[in-house]
């Protein structure tokens, strides 16, 4: 089977998340090259019935990067261009978790986590996600409730209930991240409630995590606040580090609040329930 190829460059601090978004859109694989110290190549590959350009301006607006140079799009020949492209996923090892693809070879001594880039956003290689990981890492104890909203792949809710979480749900506003979600969660053993926010009701929760982007964050407030035991531990990523103090303004009057850690611009903000 043929493949379409969508190549582009930008700037190396929006790179990452432009993948994990056009990965979410439909993309195969996406492989990055850095041709120039101060630009990256990006190459990602489409099955030929899907619209490339279109899935780039969904992931666009998902990841609110701006491209200053137009994108192209190549016809490939027959060729299993995605198993040539898998080695550009590298697994991810924590403290206590350990994050790889179906054919990468797994360490004995952690927690693992199988999540192939596919549908959804969330593999492990992209800073938010690596720095929800680790604050679930920090607060889990076993015997949590824990709710994952925006769970794109499923990723946060499968690590909570690898921790040891008794009860997990998860929720998106896109069916496909549903679907990927029970399928990932199935696959690494584990029991995880997901489902699209008016599905049913939220319960309550012992610890929330939400891996989104900083408007959708500052939305949700409220409904977060709402299912929140008193004590319980909230983090928020998705958002720059610039838009870290508009974000926490929203929480203030439920939420104690701060910025937890940093990575490649993004932060986590972390806190309890007052």
């Amino acid at each position: 089977m043929g493949w379409l190829c969508l190549r582009l460059e930008l700037a190396p601090q929006c790179a990452e998340a432009l993948s994990e978004a056009l990965l979410e859109g439909g993309a195969q694989s996406v492989s990055l090259d850095a041709p120039e110290r101060a630009r990256v190549a990006l190459s990602a590959l489409f099955a030929p019935d899907r619209d490339p350009h279109q899935a780039l301006a969904q992931a666009l607006a998902r990841c609110a990067v701006t491209l200053d140079a137009a994108a192209a799009v190549q016809a490939l020949g027959e060729h299993d261009w995605v198993r040539t492209s898998q080695a550009q996923f590298s697994p991810v090892r924590l403290r206590r978790l350990w994050i790889g693809a179906t054919w990468h070879e797994a360490p004995a001594d952690a927690l693992v986590i199988r999540v192939d880039p596919g549908l959804a956003f969330g593999t492990g290689s992209h800073a938010t996600t690596r720095l929800m990981l680790r604050f679930l890492e920090r607060v889990m104890r076993g015997g949590e409730a824990v709710l994952d909203y925006g769970c794109g792949s499923g990723i946060l809710a499968i690590a909570a209930a690898k921790l040891g979480a008794r009860d997990v749900g998860a929720v998106d506003i896109d069916p496909v991240a549903i679907e990927v979600t029970r399928q990932n969660a199935s696959a690494n053993g584990v029991q995880v409630s997901a489902h699209l926010p008016e599905e049913k009701p939220l319960g309550r929760y012992d610890v929330l995590v939400a891996n989104i982007l900083a408007q959708p964050l500052i939305g949700l407030a409220p409904r977060l606040a709402a299912v929140a035991k008193r004590g319980a531990a909230l983090a928020l990523a998705g958002l720059l580090e610039a838009q870290a103090e508009e974000v926490a303004r929203a929480y203030v009057a439920q939420f104690d609040l701060a910025v937890e850690a940093t990575e490649e611009g993004w932060a986590l903000l972390s806190g309890v329930r007052r």
